[in-house]
């Protein structure tokens, strides 16, 4: 067995996560890696969504084009989906005219096995289990763990109608079956989220509270810290609107407490003004923005990278900031980490960026937190009295105290203020030296940028650039396009402000590959260092890049 790559397709509340999520476990526990990925409309019933899975016996952490089966549990996902199926795969589904289809009407089957029709996505999870050849017990027994709440009586329907789907798929995929998924030692890794993570690093650095109003698809960071608030020690509270949260996050963080908010495109637009306050104020903050594809409202459960060059500009006036952006769990975890660790060092607002993809998507990846270590930067007492907030120093970075930590005073403003905290409108002197006591900390921050990761073997003809999330289809278009004789290399961002160093390029052909309708880091990178790009690989149409859109792409560009 090499791999394999599944989509279970349905309507909203007939249960095709369900499917998906014990699908995914039970193939995890019979120690396959597992990267399973998310594809649904913006309503609670109805609309057609696809729960996606990858299955291979090393991590294979990217989304893929193509589906090696594809069960469709009505008539409209079969039609919406079918396309999906590989030339040699199959559609499962209750009729097709798909020349793949194999017809199996899985309300049927769960009616005349369990009784109610409302079983029939447990008869479709057995009719996938066969046609993968995954061991029965222990899809069911992930099944049963799911409604052992429900009782006795949803246990015993979900057993029948899932063996029921096992056995009539079982005997109509006698010809057509691919290779089995037979049981693996277990794998030592997790199998975890990129929101779960920040969440799980954010409460290891020392954050101590969030503030967020629920918008698609940041709102699991929150819900990650709600459930378990107890076991992190992390204060959360679900506020009126944006502009309430950042301000609360700011608050919050003037009296002594690392704090984080995090929202969407719309909510990100709200807090342009409170980035702006962070900055002016010299107050440490970690803003996660999820984005997803706009303007407006756009599409609020798809997936897109449109806002690089918003949150690079995010706030007006000129003042020092951080923009990270993880494609993983692992790097999530760790630039989380960081991403507190430098607000706090160099008082400055930290924001990550990821999007609906790596909201919803779970990887096969271990975290290793003992890599990174919270870092503290809070002054303990003031040396020369009186307390100076924004004392001048040579790199701009004033010692921090909090009101209440001292008998001194902590006074900050929004207003261009002198060194200790009060009004100025001292134009000859005092405005231009805080003006530049601030910018000055962007060079201390650069020291603490990477270089951008960079896999670009000798004479390689084509170099992919991209960031955040694409990281992993960089990797996997390089290894295609290098088979098929285009040695290829790939640049790739997690730091993208300060904008960090790249190494000296040399007559390859440069493409920047991203998330969205304009070339945003093609522009940002010519910006920096005056490189042309041969061309870019844009995807805007709310699904995530795979290797095989960009290899498609940059071969039909040569």
């Amino acid at each position: 067995m090499g791999e394999w790559s599944i989509a279970a397709a349905g309507t909203a509340g007939q249960g095709v996560q369900t499917i998906g999520e014990v699908i995914t476990v039970a193939a995890r526990k019979q120690g396959y890696a597992v990267f399973s990925w998310k594809e649904y409309e913006s309503r609670i019933r109805g609309g057609q969504n696809s729960y996606r899975i990858r299955v291979s016996e090393d991590p294979k952490n990217a989304p893929v084009e193509r589906m090696d089966i594809v069960l469709a549990l009505n008539m409209e996902a079969a039609e919406k989906y079918g396309f999906l199926v590989k030339r040699d795969g199959l559609l499962l589904a209750p009729e097709s005219s798909n020349k793949n289809a194999l017809a199996m009407d899985f309300q049927a089957l769960a009616n005349e096995s369990a009784g109610k029709k409302i079983f029939a996505n447990a008869a479709a999870a057995g009719a996938l289990a066969a046609a993968m050849g995954m061991n029965p017990q222990g899809v069911k027994s992930e099944l049963a763990a799911r409604f052992t709440e429900k009782g006795a009586e949803s246990v015993a329907g979900n057993e029948s109608a899932f063996q029921a789907g096992y056995d009539h798929a079982m005997a109509l995929c006698k010809e057509r079956r691919t290779p089995s998924i037979p049981d693996r030692d277990q794998r030592p890794e997790a199998l975890t989220n990129v929101h779960e993570a920040i969440a799980i690093g954010a409460a290891y650095a020392g954050c101590r509270a969030i503030f967020a109003y629920p918008m698609t698809p940041s709102t699991n960071i929150i819900g990650q810290m709600a459930a378990r608030w107890e076991d992190l020690g992390v204060f959360w509270e679900q506020v009126e609107d944006e502009i309430a949260a950042i301000n609360m996050a700011i608050g919050a963080s003037y009296a002594g407490a690392r704090a984080m908010t995090a929202t969407s495109g719309g909510g990100f637009s709200l807090m342009a003004e409170g980035i702006s306050l962070a900055g002016m104020t010299e107050t440490p903050l970690v803003i996660v923005l999820a984005q997803r594809p706009g303007p407006a409202t756009g599409l609020p459960t798809r997936t897109a990278q449109g806002d690089l060059q918003f949150a690079l500009n995010a706030g007006h006036g000129e003042f020092p900031k951080i923009v990270l952006a993880p494609s993983d769990p692992k790097e999530a975890f760790h630039l989380t980490v960081k991403a507190f660790n430098m607000a706090d060092k160099y008082q400055a607002p930290v924001i990550i960026l990821t999007d609906q993809h790596l909201s919803d998507a779970h990887f096969t990846q271990d975290i290793h937190p003992e890599e990174s270590e919270p870092e503290y930067h809070l002054a303990r007492d003031c040396e020369n009295p009186p307390y100076r907030r924004y004392a001048i120093t040579r790199e701009g970075i004033s010692p921090r105290m909090y009101p209440g930590q001292s008998e001194h005073l902590v006074c900050a403003d929004s207003d261009e203020h002198d060194e200790s905290g009060h009004i100025t409108e001292d134009l000859f002197n005092t405005a231009p030296a805080m003006a530049e006591k601030r910018l000055r900390k962007i060079k201390a921050m650069e020291r603490e940028i990477p270089e951008a990761f960079t896999h670009v073997p000798s004479k390689s003809e084509i170099i992919l650039m991209g960031w955040g999330s694409s990281g992993n289809a960089l990797f996997e278009a390089a290894e295609q396009l290098t088979q098929e004789g285009r040695r290829t290399g790939v640049i790739h961002f997690t730091h993208l402000w300060p904008f960090p160093e790249l190494p000296p390029l040399q007559g390859e052909k440069l493409f920047s590959v991203e998330n969205c309708a304009f070339p945003q880091l093609a522009r940002l990178v010519r910006q920096e260092t005056g490189l042309s790009f041969t061309g870019s690989v844009l995807r805007y149409d709310g699904l995530p890049l795979t290797g095989t859109y960009i290899r498609d792409l940059i071969l039909e560009s040569l």
